[in-house]
């Protein structure tokens, strides 16, 4: 409500004496006398106060923030209302009047510009000037009613037949609007501009088809709005059945604007280091730079955007969805506006990559949060993407398809290889992670074995159990050719998974060679498609088959000798006598050996090492 300190009061009936005053009733229709007419070069403006260089002496101060305008009574109660209204308190200092107009809406700028209407000069009116005119004159109420032509309704035709009718004006205007709450929204200015600019962005729309082109540039402006103006537009844009493609290209140019990039922009990822004999790890937050009203305003952005999102598939893309989820977690948006974006994503995960689930693991130092455990000093967020996982899985349970596993799995595989380079990353939580998808998902295990290999190689001291533990996860039986010859040497692999390894591979060959399946495993990159057979691929075919029956051949000799050798070794030891009885059993069986205690970690590691040493010396010679 407008008030002034001075005059709080509204002002008493004409010709009444209520505090021993004598106030005079003005009339507002009288005219403005010939000698307060003055030219545009009469006024002067002096710091912090203003004049009027006429013949009459000023009786009448106005304050307005820190300006003080020395003016004329009679001018501006010829056409303001609400100044004719008041009752005016002596000045102290002189024979006039003091008075100040609180929260006045365009502030002295505006306030100048009205009183040189007052005065008799011509309004220059234009789109920067407009609202606040607007906004102002309803202030002072200068209706219709004090003088034909008063200043409402001459900024009213403006806004009306100049302003609305133009789509740069429209928004300057609007942008304009927001230093001036509540006044523009309580006249409608706000509303008006907004279906202005609704009708034609999505006239705009219509025109271009359903792919929004380059020639939609009206995206770019309305992204230059304040969030709250912006979210009325896009409501507006989307009561009128603009498709949910262009609602999203809009969101997401809006959040590319205003939003940091969280992949460039927030160096978050400061690496490991040693400290103490402990691993240290911290990860740099825009919050430390920023002011607490600048993370209030990033979050309000943050969670306006998130709520406008259509819920079709593909009106955004699954990389702008991890952005703003990781945007989210840093400015520390609501769990329940977390938990939509997961979902979200989750629906959309076979169009991820990897570089965009690598979600760094936002710790609070702000808040004095410490990490006690390793789990929580892992480099990267593995539990929102484990959530995110779920969710997928159980979409498709709910679709039933299975072509997006396959997609998803190696996605899923090529994750786990760049989380196990974290040293802080524990077994069980890896272990969970790559046992989330379904045993049929996977058509190759190339990929698990690689990720599997990275994090015995990151974590050399696991225990013999939890090698063995680790490797259980993937199936031998699915591993390529190149996998297994590369199993069969790795050192860091349990000697039995290599054993296993072996033998699964010997089987394969063995079953090619009596043509019962084919010798070939499906790979992570590849998916099978129908290929017409012709003569040329049959030579190929049976030429490949020959080579492979060659290399079944030398792989048995070469393992009958392998036989030999490790039997010897395993003889000089007497407590190894039940290795020698499983490893019998297993050469009759030819089947995957049983599990069976160990006899130290110490004895296995030598068998182990011999074992291999004979195995690349028969590889070499061969």
């Amino acid at each position: 409500m407008k008030t002034s300190p001075q005059t709080s009061q509204p002002r008493s009936p004409a010709g009444s004496d209520t505090d021993g005053t004598d106030h005079q009733a003005y009339d507002h229709n009288i005219e403005v006398p010939n000698k307060l007419i003055v030219a545009a070069d009469s006024f002067e403006r002096k710091e912090l106060s203003w004049f009027a260089s006429t013949q009459i002496p000023t009786d009448l101060a106005i304050q307005v923030q820190d300006v003080i305008f020395n003016v004329h009574k009679y001018p501006l109660v010829s056409r303001c209302g609400y100044i004719g209204q008041l009752e005016l308190q002596p000045s102290i200092s002189n024979f006039g009047h003091n008075l100040k107009l609180e929260k006045f809406p365009g502030g002295p700028d505006t306030f100048e510009m009205i009183l040189k209407f007052c005065y008799g000069l011509p309004a220059d009116l234009n789109p920067n000037n407009i609202a606040a005119l607007r906004c102002a004159s309803e202030y002072l109420e200068m209706t219709e009613e004090f003088e034909d032509g008063n200043l409402i309704s001459k900024t009213e035709s403006f806004l009306t037949f100049v302003v609305l009718a133009s789509w740069k004006d429209t928004i300057t205007v609007l942008k304009s609007c927001e230093i001036l709450s509540p006044w523009a929204e309580n006249l409608q200015i706000v509303r008006r501009c907004c279906d202005s600019i609704a009708y034609k962005a999505s006239r705009e729309s219509s025109s271009t088809g359903e792919i929004v082109s380059e020639e939609s540039w009206w995206l770019d402006d309305v992204a230059t709005l304040r969030i709250d103006h912006f979210m009325r537009i896009m409501t507006a844009i989307r009561a009128k059945g603009t498709k949910a493609e262009i609602i999203g290209k809009c969101i997401m140019n809006y959040a590319d604007k205003w939003l940091p990039d969280m992949d460039e922009g927030l160096e978050g990822l400061r690496g490991y280091g040693f400290g103490k004999s402990e691993l240290q790890f911290s990860i740099l937050r825009r919050k430390e730079e920023e002011s607490a009203g600048q993370n209030k305003e990033q979050r309000t952005v943050i969670e306006s955007l998130v709520s406008m999102l259509p819920p079709q598939n593909g009106a955004v893309s699954c990389k702008f969805l991890l952005q703003m989820l990781k945007t989210a977690m840093v400015y520390s948006a609501s769990p329940a506006l977390i938990s939509d974006l997961e979902k979200r994503i989750g629906l959309m995960l076979e169009d991820a990559n990897v570089h965009d689930l690598l979600i760094p693991n936002y710790k609070n130092e702000d808040q004095g949060i410490m990490l006690n455990s390793l789990e929580q000093r892992t480099m990267h967020n593995i539990d929102v993407v484990q959530r995110i996982l779920d969710y997928f899985l159980m979409h498709e349970q709910q679709q039933q398809q299975k072509i997006g596993k396959t997609y998803v799995s190696k996605l899923l595989d090529n994750y786990l290889a760049e989380i196990a380079r974290d040293p802080n990353l524990s077994i069980t939580k890896f272990q969970a992670l790559a046992e989330s998808l379904p045993e049929n998902a996977r058509s190759c295990d190339d990929g698990l074995y690689r990720a599997i290999d990275i994090y015995l190689k990151t974590h050399p001291s696991l225990s013999e159990h939890d090698r063995r533990r680790l490797c259980k996860i993937m199936n031998c039986e699915k591993l390529s050719f190149d996998a297994c010859m590369h199993a069969a040497q790795n050192d860091r692999l349990p000697l039995r998974i290599v054993v296993q390894v072996l033998f699964s591979e010997q089987a394969k060959m063995r079953m090619a060679m009596q043509g019962k399946e084919p010798m070939t495993v499906g790979d992570n990159s590849e998916q099978d498609e129908p290929r017409p057979s012709t003569n040329t691929e049959i030579k190929n075919l049976r030429s490949e088959l020959e080579n492979v029956k060659t290399k079944m051949t030398e792989l048995q000799n070469d393992y009958s000798d392998l036989q030999k050798e490790y039997e010897k070794i395993t003889s000089k030891h007497k407590n190894a006598s039940g290795w020698i009885v499983n490893w019998r059993k297993i050469k009759n069986s030819f089947h995957i050996m049983t599990e069976s205690d160990d006899n130290g970690d110490g004895q296995q590691r030598q068998n182990r090492a011999a074992f291999r040493l004979s195995f690349r010396r028969r590889r070499s010679a061969s």
